[in-house]
């Protein structure tokens, strides 16, 4: 049987996209940087991606019950590792531009591409929970290369 670190060890030499996924909860906005997102299907229009049970967008998520997501570009590795971080959420948005000219929750300023998705399901797997989205709006950002995590680091590409 693989282990856990062996597993990571290996995964870490395929490149993996870097977002932000973000939710608003009653005015609580939170978010988290993922590289698990995945396209699912284009009838319906459905991402994935997963969260640790002890990630505390987790839950949020689940009350929320919608999401944003912001595709960082690859001049975004100071984004990317401020929402890998647990900050206190207050800290969480200082300094942080959003869009102001969309409702739902949080988008970041600059991506490479926006999406709004509605809970659709959720699947337990071991230590995590995958999250499918309904994409509900989705535009597309300034062109430049994306940012992605391979062997312990961001890169642009």
């Amino acid at each position: 049987m693989v282990t856990g670190d062996e597993l990571r060890s290996v995964l870490r030499a395929f490149p993996s996209g870097i977002c932000v996924v973000t939710i608003d909860l009653e005015g609580q906005q939170t978010g988290l940087t993922v590289g698990s997102l995945a396209s699912l299907s284009l009838e319906p229009p459905l991402v994935g991606f997963a969260l640790g049970h002890q990630a505390s967008l987790h839950e949020l998520l689940r009350g929320a019950g919608e999401f944003g997501v912001s595709l960082l570009g690859g001049e975004h590795e100071s984004l990317a590792q401020h929402f890998a971080r647990s900050v206190p959420p207050i800290a969480l948005w200082t300094g942080i531009e959003l869009r102001d000219d969309v409702d739902g929750p949080p988008l970041l300023a600059e991506a490479r591409g926006w999406l709004r998705c509605s809970v659709e399901a959720e699947h337990p797997t071991g230590d995590h929970t995958f999250f499918v989205g309904r994409v509900v709006w989705a535009e597309l950002g300034p062109p430049g290369p994306g940012l992605v995590y391979v062997r312990h680091g961001y890169h642009g590409v």
